[in-house]
């Protein structure tokens, strides 16, 4: 609530944190050239993490130092390959090296023989863990079609083509990180006595404004549509989420704002996808929409993501998984990798012309009718993991 004019004080915190990560959603974010005592090397923390991670970072490295920039890469291990140099998913020589790091450049984690394991030992855990400890709050997960893979994509091309959405995922709180957690005999109800599992689903009103800022500014970059998809007929989490963004939306009287059920943005996004510009959500429901929105673009393996903080450092990765059934075999698509290295260059590195180079040089392979097995179709030529980051690595030469 406002007072004599005044923010109050979780508003005065959510500006805070946002308006670093706001001026970088532009479409394409343009820079003054550094001066020379300006001038260092940026530091990337890598970290390949498990299953096919290590092949499409692999890829992604290339790309980076095909661009005669100066970068210092350090890799380190996580996921798996964390908890087997060091005991534990997220080592501690790991997050050092991501909090000196620039940015981070992140695989995947996962593999099905660490599921025994005790829960805080997962791979999985890795990266909630930098995410908590970066305290990279705004997921941002572009689903473009390219024209090439409108034929890749499993709805008819009417439905999907020119689509371009963005989806902004709050990524530090929601029932991911609530306490308590856990497991207990239940103390109630028609179970009581029985074993129970339970989880916090929980949002502090600053988290929600910093998020809402973002996509406010995303929506106000772009054709100045949002749409803040919850679950407020069902739970007061999101019924508080639902107020709040109503609030925020007061400051930006020129973009259009659209509640949806999380059950009904599901359902569009797969009938009338195109419907949507810029969607903003809580991370429970952001995980699982930005992954049925990758499908809309022929493969998750073609879609990129960023996580910022509220001061443009962020970790980058695909959006996709550890895959561990095909790693080994050479087929994995990098492109999402590549493509988050390209966003990584545009929002943590400030390098935008060079993030251009990147993204084009990818529309040029695919122009080229190169496919990977998950976009592959009759027509085109089937290529491997290493031949894709080849083509890449020569278009950007051109």
């Amino acid at each position: 609530m406002r007072s004599h004019g005044c923010l109050t004080l979780s508003e005065s915190k959510a500006r805070r944190e946002a308006p670093n990560v706001l001026t970088l959603l532009m479409r394409r974010v343009t820079t003054r050239p550094a001066t020379k005592s300006e001038i260092r090397t940026m530091k990337i923390a890598v970290l390949p993490g498990d299953g096919i991670g290590p092949e499409i970072i692999e890829q992604a490295v290339r790309v980076l130092n095909a661009l005669d920039e100066k970068f210092e890469m350090e890799t380190a291990p996580v996921g798996g390959a964390g908890y087997e140099a060091a005991g534990h998913p997220l080592p501690e020589a790991t997050l050092k090296l991501a909090k000196e790091a620039d940015a981070v450049l992140f695989g995947a984690v996962g593999d099905w023989k660490y599921d025994k394991l005790e829960r805080a030992l997962r791979p999985e855990q890795a990266i909630l863990g930098l995410r908590k400890n970066l305290n990279l709050f705004a997921n941002l997960r572009p689903a473009i079609l390219y024209p090439e893979l409108a034929g890749a994509s499993t709805l008819k091309p009417e439905v999907v083509s020119g689509l371009d959405i963005l989806i902004i995922r709050e990524l530090t709180g929601d029932i991911y990180f609530g306490q308590p957690r856990g497991m207990r005999e239940c103390p109630d109800g028609p179970f009581k006595g029985e074993r129970e599992g339970f989880d916090t689903m929980r949002y502090a009103e600053s988290e929600i404004r910093r998020i809402a800022h973002v996509a406010f500014q995303a929506a106000r970059k772009r054709n100045k549509r949002l749409t803040s998809v919850d679950k407020a007929n069902v739970l007061e989490t999101f019924q508080f989420w639902k107020d709040i963004v109503t609030d925020v939306h007061k400051e930006y009287p020129d973009v259009t704002l659209e509640h949806m059920y999380v059950d009904n943005a599901a359902m569009q996004l797969v009938r009338a996808p195109k419907k949507f510009d810029v969607i903003v959500t809580g991370n429970m429901f952001g995980d699982i929409l930005s992954d049925a929105a990758a499908m809309l673009t022929g493969s998750i393996g073609m879609l990129p993501s960023a996580s910022l903080d509220a001061n443009n450092k962020g970790l980058y990765e695909p959006s996709h998984g550890s895959a561990p059934d095909i790693a080994g075999k050479g087929v994995a698509n990098p492109l999402a990798t590549i493509l988050s290295a390209a966003m990584l260059l545009r929002f943590s590195l400030n390098k935008a012309e060079q993030a251009d180079r990147v993204e084009a040089a990818v529309k040029k392979v695919l122009a080229q009718g190169l496919r990977t097995p998950d976009i592959y179709e009759e027509g085109t030529t089937k290529v491997g993991t290493k031949e894709m980051g080849d083509a890449v690595v020569q278009a950007l030469a051109r």
